[in-house]
């Protein structure tokens, strides 16, 4: 699989279940998208699905899916798997697949995703897609699920995470502006004292804006793993799929 996020998530592994299956549920944390709707299935066919994600306030780009999931394993874990596609011209994602896994791991579980997916436009969307989706798809989704963990972890709701993490984003750009306003202060810099103090302040100030870390109750995608630790497979679940179209 090309993209790979694993996160280790203190919580029941029922309820983990529960908020990642769930339709309702996953919208609500994952950044990726802006709606998720289960669509009418005859009994014993995989779970037929429908998503959007708004681009633009006036742009939303949708497609379907189809998922079905191993709730009881004989080793303990979960795995669900998907396939998607959206024929919407102006998506970059044409189709792709993936898959979750649910690994208990003493008092917490393991909960980790590999997909990969298809770029359209040709040329020009194989680098579009290198330069800036894939490494943004990496990114939302390692965010979406550090803010899944403080959902379950600590009760903080996902709509509560994101006004936190958009009120450090807009202290973080305060500070960067102040920090670039003090140096349009050139009549300041005659007096000896604030020509010394000033560049520190001015690396302090930028220091702590671009690098210090998030609030413990920000969602970050830097306290997910990014890549796996060990070659990873595919489940044979997601081979009994069929590409929706």
């Amino acid at each position: 699989m090309g993209l790979y996020i694993e996160t280790r998530v203190r919580a029941d592994l029922d309820e983990l279940w529960a908020r990642t299956q769930d339709p309702g549920a996953h919208q609500r944390w994952d950044l990726r998208f802006t709606e998720i709707r289960h669509l009418p299935r005859a009994q014993g066919e995989p779970q037929r699905f429908r998503y959007a994600t708004r681009v633009l306030p006036f742009l939303t780009v949708a497609g379907t899916g189809v998922c079905a999931g191993e709730k009881e394993r004989p080793d303990g874990t979960r795995t669900s798997a998907l396939r998607f596609s959206s024929p919407h011209p102006l998506s970059l994602l044409a189709e792709g697949s993936g898959y979750w896994r649910y690994v208990p791991d003493g008092d917490a579980v393991r909960f980790l995703t590999g997909y990969d997916y298809r770029p359209r436009w040709g040329a020009f969307g194989a680098l579009a897609d290198r330069l800036v989706l894939r490494p943004l798809m990496g990114w939302a989704t390692a965010w979406s699920f550090d803010r899944l963990r403080l959902w379950l972890e600590h009760g903080i709701t996902p709509e509560r995470a994101r006004r936190s993490w958009l009120a450090e984003l807009a202290v973080r750009a305060l500070l960067i502006a102040a920090a670039g306003a003090a140096l349009t202060l050139e009549p300041a810099l005659t007096n000896p004292a604030v020509a010394y103090l000033c560049p520190l302040l001015l690396v302090l100030t930028l220091s702590a804006a671009l690098f210090a870390p998030p609030l413990p109750g920000t969602p970050a995608a830097r306290r997910c793993l990014r890549g796996a630790p060990a070659p990873a497979r595919s489940p044979r679940l997601l081979h009994t799929l069929e590409q929706p179209r």
